[in-house]
């Protein structure tokens, strides 16, 4: 079952990039999207909504390989950060839950 949700990515719109890689962010709320970040990314093979981040256009590039490629592990911690900023978030605004939350 694919996790889809328009309220999650629609959450994006305005927010500040959580990924904020150097040299590649414009910390532009303006260009911020919801930016998959599972296994399966590329084009036609989007993770679930659970598995996004909130990212810029300069750091979207960046994570998906249109502009100068990160290596895995300092990509990967970028995206662990971003990842636990955006969930977090999401969970604040009501748009996840977590069974048993207090």
């Amino acid at each position: 079952m694919k996790v889809r949700s328009e309220a999650i990515r629609k959450s994006a719109r305005g927010q500040d990039c959580a990924l904020r890689i150097p040299g590649h962010c414009n910390f532009d709320p303006e260009t911020t999207v919801l930016a998959h970040v599972g296994k399966n990314i590329g084009m036609s093979m989007k993770c679930d909504d659970s598995f996004a981040v909130y990212a810029c256009s300069g750091c979207h590039d960046a994570i998906d390989g249109r502009t100068t490629v990160l290596d895995r592990g300092t990509q990967a911690l970028y995206i662990l950060d971003a990842l636990e900023q955006t969930q977090n978030h999401l969970i604040q605004a009501g748009l996840i839950s977590v069974k048993g939350q207090k």
